[in-house]
C-alpha cells in the first residue's frame, strides 16, 4: 500500500513561511484506510490542513498527515439541511458547490482558501454580532482515534461533542465533518472611510449591528478607524441607495484594500454591488490564490462588554505598534458552547494584528499587548502568534480540565500530543519545540 509518504530533506513551511515544520516524515493519504494504517503504526502524529497556522500547533516530531486529498463533498442532505465534506475541503470550493444547489454557510473567514477542518479545530471565526464562529456550524464529525478506529460524534448524541469540535488536533485525525447549511442569499458590501474613535465610543453597538458582518480596520496611528467594511444581507428586493455617510465615516468612492497602499483588485466586490453570499463575506476573492504571505498574525478576543476599554488599551501602545504593523482588524463574534472556543459562553470582539514579517521585532511587542489586555480577560487565537503564559489559560477557559480529561480518554498514550498541547493544555515544562 502506498501512503504517498514524503521523507525528502527539503523543508516544509507554513503559508506565511515563518514556521518550518519539524516532522520527520510527511504523508499524503488518499483513503480512510490509509489514514487508519498510518495512525496504527505511528507513535507521534498530527494532521495538517492548508498550513495557515502561524505557530507550532499542528507540528509533531514524527509523522505529519496532510489531508489535501480529503477535499470532496460526500453528502448533501436536503432534509436535515446539512452537508458532509472531507476534512481537507477548502471553504471556497465548498461555497462554489453549495450556492448552485441553493444553500449557504452562515459565516466565512476573510480568506476562503483555508480548510474546513483546520478552521473549526481552532475556532477561526468570521464576523457578525449574531454569527458564531465557523466551528458552530459543525453538526457531526468523523475521526480516526489513536488505535486506528473510526469514531463518529454528533451534536445530537454525544456528550463530548462540544469539547471535540475545537479539538486542536488532539483527539485524533478528523477525516470528515457535517455542517449546518441554510438557504442561499444575496449580499452587498461597501467600505466607509475615516471613522473617528469618538464615534466608536458613542456608537459601537450600533455600528456592528448595522450589517450582517462588519469589519473595522485601523493602523492605530490616529484616533480613528481607517475603514469599515459593511456586508449587508439583501432580504426584500432591490437594495436601497448607499448613504454617503455613516456614523461620521464617508463612503469610499472606489474599491479599497484593507491596507491602503495595496491594490484592491483581489478583494471581493464593493460599492454596494449585489452578489452571492460567498463572494461578499470574505475580504478576498476565491480566484486569487495567496502565495506565502509576507506577514505575521496575532489575534486576541475580549468579552464584548470590554470592547471600548480594549481599544483604549491598544491605542496606548501605538508607538510600539505603528513601525511593525501592516493593519489591524476588529470584528465581533457571537457566543457559543464549544469548550475551547474563545467565545465560550461570551460574545467577543476580536482584535487582529497583521504584522510585517519580522518576528525578532514583533515578539517583544506581544507581551506589551497581552499585559494591557490581561485585565479584560483576553484570549489568544490558538493558531496565531502569542506569548501568553500557559498558567493564564485555566482562568480563561473554565472547561480546560474537562478538555484535558477528554484528550486523555481518546488518546491515553499521547499519540496526538505535541509540544504545543503539552505546554498550553497540560502546562508542562519544555513545551516549546
Amino acid at each position: 500500500m502506498s501512503d504517498l509518504s514524503d521523507t525528502l530533506n527539503q523543508p516544509h513551511s507554513n503559508w506565511a513561511g515563518n514556521y518550518t515544520y519539524r516532522a520527520a516524515r510527511w504523508h499524503r493519504p488518499e483513503t480512510l484506510e490509509q489514514v487508519q494504517a498510518l495512525v496504527r503504526r505511528g507513535r507521534k502524529l498530527k494532521a495538517l490542513g492548508t498550513r495557515h497556522s502561524f505557530n507550532h500547533l499542528a507540528d509533531t516530531s514524527e509523522d505529519l498527515l496532510s489531508l489535501e486529498h480529503f477535499s470532496h463533498v460526500l453528502e448533501l442532505n436536503r432534509e436535515r439541511h446539512t452537508v458532509t465534506v472531507g476534512a481537507g475541503m477548502r471553504y471556497g470550493e465548498l461555497c462554489r458547490y453549495l450556492h448552485p444547489e441553493g444553500y449557504a454557510l452562515h459565516n466565512l473567514a476573510s480568506l476562503p482558501h483555508i480548510s474546513v477542518a483546520g478552521a473549526c479545530a481552532t475556532a477561526t471565526h468570521g464576523s457578525g454580532d449574531r454569527n458564531g464562529n465557523l466551528a458552530t456550524a459543525v453538526a457531526a464529525l468523523e475521526m480516526v482515534t489513536a488505535e486506528g478506529e473510526v469514531v463518529a460524534l454528533s451534536r445530537e448524541h454525544d456528550e463530548a461533542f462540544q469539547g471535540a469540535i475545537v479539538g486542536l488536533g488532539g483527539l485524533g485525525v478528523v477525516t470528515q465533518l457535517t455542517l449546518d447549511i441554510l438557504p442561499t442569499f444575496e449580499m452587498r458590501q461597501a467600505v466607509y472611510e475615516n471613522l473617528p474613535l469618538a464615534q466608536i465610543e458613542a456608537h459601537f453597538d450600533e455600528i456592528t449591528a448595522n450589517a450582517y458582518s462588519v469589519s473595522l480596520f485601523t493602523d492605530w496611528r490616529a484616533a480613528r478607524f481607517n475603514q469599515i467594511w459593511f456586508k449587508w444581507r439583501i432580504t426584500n428586493g432591490a437594495p436601497s441607495e448607499l448613504a454617503p455617510e455613516l456614523f461620521g465615516a464617508t463612503l469610499a468612492p472606489g474599491p479599497r484594500h484593507p491596507i491602503a497602499d495595496l491594490s484592491p483588485v483581489n478583494c471581493t466586490e464593493q460599492l454596494g454591488v449585489p452578489g452571492p453570499w460567498y463572494e461578499r463575506l470574505p475580504h478576498f476573492r476565491l480566484d486569487y490564490t495567496p502565495s506565502s504571505g509576507e506577514e505575521l498574525q496575532t489575534e486576541y478576543f475580549v468579552p464584548r462588554q470590554h470592547a471600548l476599554a480594549a481599544f483604549r488599551a491598544v491605542y496606548q501602545l501605538r508607538e510600539h505598534l505603528v513601525p511593525l504593523l501592516q493593519i489591524s482588524e476588529v470584528r465581533t463574534i457571537a457566543a457559543d458552547d464549544l469548550w475551547l472556543s474563545p467565545c465560550y459562553r461570551q460574545a467577543c470582539v476580536a482584535i487582529h494584528f497583521t504584522w510585517k514579517k519580522n518576528w525578532l521585532a514583533v515578539q517583544p511587542v506581544l507581551p506589551l499587548i497581552e499585559a494591557q489586555l490581561a485585565p479584560l480577560q483576553a484570549r489568544p487565537h490558538w493558531a496565531k502568534l502569542f506569548t501568553l503564559s500557559p498558567t493564564r489559560l485555566p482562568a480563561l477557559y473554565p472547561k480546560l480540565p474537562d478538555f484535558q480529561r477528554l484528550l486523555q480518554a481518546y488518546d491515553p498514550q499521547g499519540k496526538f500530543r505535541n509540544a504545543f498541547l503539552d505546554m498550553y493544555i497540560f502546562g508542562l515544562e519544555g513545551g516549546v519545540p
